[in-house]
């Protein structure tokens, strides 16, 4: 139990000293013009450029809320050290998928991301799937609009991120102070019962 207790400070210590960095680093700012923090679940979505756009989001919210809104990430990356297990398993809490699966088992893909919505909890999600250049948005997979539809209770709430790209950009190590921004919008209107997955995504 002492042992347990230990992990969750040194966890709770980690994730605001990321936080404090974060802000350091990228000068950001979380503006929250079309609704207000609240622990009802959502799922928030946004564009992806860069490496940092997760804990961007997760760091712009209220300390209290952090340990029920969870990173939806990449386990290929995530998986490859000791340290980096770490982060997602204790400090972010993140959701690990596997990107390059053979095709045939989509719905397993979303069983633990449903879990999450079905505790009455969070997601940060990035439906491109990968990190773009920041100057265009990529297709959207569709994984959101199968969340949404069977799960309409849950908000689905979009984020953009404007400037990450050029703090810590695809293919690059080399983190680069810029000013960023973290705008988080208006719930979308509830899915359709009839509205086509093209017209959604």
């Amino acid at each position: 139990m002492e042992k347990a207790q230990r992990i969750s400070l040194l966890a709770k210590g980690m994730g605001m000293l990321l936080s404090f960095t974060c802000r350091l680093l990228t000068g950001v700012r979380t503006r929250w013009v079309g609704c207000q923090p609240a622990m009802t679940p959502r799922i928030y979505y946004a564009n992806h450029s860069s490496h940092l756009d997760g804990l961007v989001i997760w760091a712009g919210l209220p300390p209290l809320m952090r340990h029920a809104v969870h990173p939806v990430a990449a386990r290929d990356y995530w998986d490859k050290t000791p340290f980096r297990r770490y982060l997602v398993n204790n400090v972010f809490r993140a959701v690990l998928i596997d990107r390059k699966g053979d095709g045939t088992a989509k719905e397993n893909v979303l069983e633990p991301l449903e879990a999450i919505l079905e505790k009455q909890e969070s997601l940060i999600l990035f439906p491109e799937g990968t990190r773009g250049d920041g100057e265009e948005l990529s297709h959207f997979k569709s994984g959101i609009y199968h969340l949404a539809k069977k799960h309409p209770h849950v908000e689905v709430v979009p984020v953009y991120l404007e400037n990450l790209n050029r703090v810590l950009p695809k293919g690059s190590k080399l983190v680069v102070p810029v000013i960023c921004s973290a705008v988080v919008g208006k719930p979308l209107a509830p899915l359709g019962e009839d509205e086509p997955k093209a017209v959604f995504l």
